[in-house]
């Protein structure tokens, strides 16, 4: 069922985070290779908004709405649930929701919340949905991680930064656990048809970190025009997404379109295989939700 043009014709994805940025972006281009898009927003009017920019470029665009906030294990959960009830097949999965934060927070399940959006999430969404990926092969996973990366080392004894908290090294060590995930999935993966990929979309102008107060916005607002806009970056999203030159292809990090090397400590197979026992134990995976 290779594609020879990248259509998305008959194929859905969803998408996290995708009311700003990136997401925003990625999903507008996806709608236009006639994708069935169903998408995980926390704000119904945001959600809105997105729907409508969607369908102004293409009046057809099958969209749906999933509101569901993943800093709650709970919530991802019930979206999941809510999903798998559908009976609808999922061909593509993107990873792209993602926060940082300059001071230290928890979410409702008590894990900080940088670890917990920018990893947890996107393990624990992936495991829910992993049974329906395979039945709906070939598919495709995509995370979308960061050069920060290179930024942050796997620090197990305080993965919530309680002892020491520093913002780029929080944040880069939840975007090199998206790639440590990456390549132990992609191992797990191995001759199902579900193939994982990961990326580094450049700096790129979002909304990501405004929710640190004014301060924070000013720094942004100066290195605005510095980034790359939503557009660009979303380009190795859409690629992966729905490329037809990286069908098969799996367990790779991406960069401009391209395989790039990620940093040393990335291809650690024991610290992946130790990430992935941890996060087993943080998400619960296997076991029902609670309410």
């Amino acid at each position: 069922m290779a594609r020879t043009n990248g259509s998305l014709v008959g194929r859905t994805c969803m998408i996290t985070g995708a009311t700003s940025g990136i997401g925003h972006a990625t999903a507008i281009e996806l709608a236009k290779k006639g994708a069935d898009l169903v998408l995980v927003c926390r704000d119904r009017g945001r959600a809105d908004q997105t729907v409508a920019a969607i369908r102004a470029t293409n009046a057809e665009a099958q969209v749906e709405v999933m509101l569901a906030d993943l800093s709650s294990q709970q919530a991802i959960r019930r979206l999941a649930s809510d999903y798998l009830a559908t009976g609808r097949p999922l061909h593509v999965l993107l990873n792209n929701a993602g926060v940082v934060n300059l001071h230290r927070t928890l979410t409702v399940d008590g894990i900080e919340t940088v670890f917990a959006v920018n990893h947890l999430a996107y393990f624990l969404l992936t495991n829910l949905l992993l049974d329906r990926l395979k039945a709906s092969t070939p598919a495709r996973i995509v995370n979308v991680a960061s050069d920060a990366h290179r930024f942050g080392t796997m620090n197990f004894d305080d993965l919530g930064g309680e002892r020491r908290y520093r913002t780029m090294r929080i944040y880069g060590q939840s975007k090199l656990a998206n790639i440590l995930f990456t390549y132990e999935l992609a191992r797990r993966l191995e001759g199902t048809g579900v193939t994982v990929n990961c990326l580094h979309p450049g700096a790129v102008a979002t909304g990501l970190g405004k929710n640190n107060g004014g301060w924070a916005k000013v720094v942004i607002g100066m290195l605005r025009p510095f980034f790359r806009t939503p557009e660009s970056g979303a380009a190795t999203s859409i690629y992966l997404a729905s490329s037809p030159q990286v069908e098969g292809i799996s367990g790779k990090y991406f960069s401009n379109c391209k395989e790039a090397r990620s940093s040393k400590a990335s291809y650690d197979v024991a610290a992946g295989r130790r990430l992935w026992e941890v996060s087993m134990q943080m998400t619960r995976v296997g076991e029902k939700a609670a309410g």
